[in-house]
This record gives C-alpha cells, structure tokens and sequence, in this order.
C-alpha cells in the first residue's frame, strides 16, 4: 500500500461525518457563542439548586424519622419484669497471622 491511498483513506475517514459527532465545533457568531455560554452555566445552576434541594429533603426526611420514631423508654425504667440480667465477657479480636 502507498502512502497516497493511506492518506487518501484516512481523509475520506475524517469527511465523512462520523467525527464530527465526537468533535462538535463552536459557533462562529459571538453573539450565539454567548447564549450557548449562558444556557450552559444556567444548566449548570439548575442542576445545582436540584442537588441541594435533594439533599436537604433527604436531610429533612432523616431528621424527621429520627425525632418521630423514638422508640418507647427502656423496660428497665419501667420495671416491668422482662429485663434479662446476665454477665459477659469481652473476647479479644484474633490476631492476623
């Protein structure tokens, strides 16, 4: 194969369009460079504030299962009988060998 068929080949490649969906080019107009710029940063703001809000719900919601779902006083306090009482030991970890 000749170096001109190579070249020949790899610019048919690069013409046909398929690297353009990879490479996609600026605007050469300023003023449609600048609503691009904006519309990007305003993304970029949207995406944020939804992130947040998430965020605070997900704290909300967890703050709120923990106040609401105390558990009742322990039985010991209440002195109702069903208290265990047992003795224990702690086991130390094995060493790694």
């Amino acid at each position: 194969m000749t170096p001109g068929f190579l070249q020949n080949l790899l610019l048919r490649w690069r013409s046909a369009g398929f690297t353009a969906v990879f490479a996609p080019r600026k605007p050469r107009h300023p003023l449609v460079r600048l609503l691009f710029a904006l519309a990007g940063i305003a993304l970029l703001a949207v995406l944020l504030v939804f992130g947040v809000v998430i965020g605070a719900a997900m704290l909300a919601a967890g703050l709120a299962m923990r106040l609401l779902g105390r558990r009742p006083a322990a039985a010991a306090a209440q002195g109702d009988g069903t208290v265990l009482d047992g003795d224990y030991r702690v086991v130390d970890k094995p060493l790694l060998r």
